[in-house]
């Protein structure tokens, strides 16, 4: 017991504050609220929906100034058109139109199935410079039955109406040509309206897949 009260006692201040290091998985057990006070962080789950044969899945609540940060995972996007392209844009009026300006890089890392080619590439056919269309998030994925793309993307402060709205994404893709495909896609809406809707679809035909939206604590 000796052991136990002099390591507890070393985690306290003169003043009675007990230190942030002292709060582990181990030290305090069954904790089931902080005070109002803590600042604990994390994700907090506001949506998601399931694309089943859709054209398009769109968030058109829920991106707003709560949250600084917004992050979107796509597990398991899977196109109905062998070849197709998965892509996203943001709106400033709830959805009625996809078509924020953007200037955007997109480079791949990839490695043949059959071990024949793998290197790292510039996409400069999947970018923007200023240009209001979908951007790329994943291109040339199969549609085999074990085919498909997953990763996520984050949108930083969209409900800023003082600065441009930066993201980034990175995507892991099964081609249709038995590639395996790493993708970094990155950029920014060059608007200071805010952002409050965001389309997903496929650049032709529909698909199937789920797609979470969390804000960051």
């Amino acid at each position: 017991m000796g052991t136990i009260t002099r390591s507890f006692a070393n985690n306290i201040t003169t003043s009675g504050v007990l230190l942030p290091a002292s709060l582990n998985n181990n030290s305090i057990a069954n904790v089931t609220a902080y005070n109002a006070s803590i600042a604990t962080g994390g994700m907090k789950l506001i949506s998601t929906q399931t694309a089943s044969n859709s054209a398009s899945i769109s968030f058109t609540t829920g991106i707003n100034s709560t949250y600084k940060e917004y992050q979107f995972y796509f597990i398991d996007i899977h196109p109905r058109t062998d070849g197709a392209t998965f892509q996203f844009n943001m709106s400033t009026d709830g959805g009625s139109n996809y078509n924020v300006t953007k200037t955007t890089t997109n480079f791949q890392a990839y490695h043949t199935e059959a071990d024949d080619q793998a290197g790292i590439a510039y996409q400069a056919g999947h970018d923007l410079a200023q240009g209001t269309g979908f951007q790329t998030l994943s291109n040339d994925i199969g549609n085999d039955a074990d085919q498909s793309t997953s990763g996520s993307l984050t949108i930083f402060n969209p409900s800023s109406t003082t600065y441009v709205k930066h993201f980034i994404a990175t995507m892991n893709n099964t081609q249709y040509v038995e590639y395996q495909t790493n993708y970094f896609i990155s950029g920014y809406g060059n608007t200071t309206s805010a952002i409050n809707a965001i389309s997903f679809q496929m650049s032709g035909g529909n698909f199937d897949g789920t797609i979470l939206m969390y804000g960051i604590v």
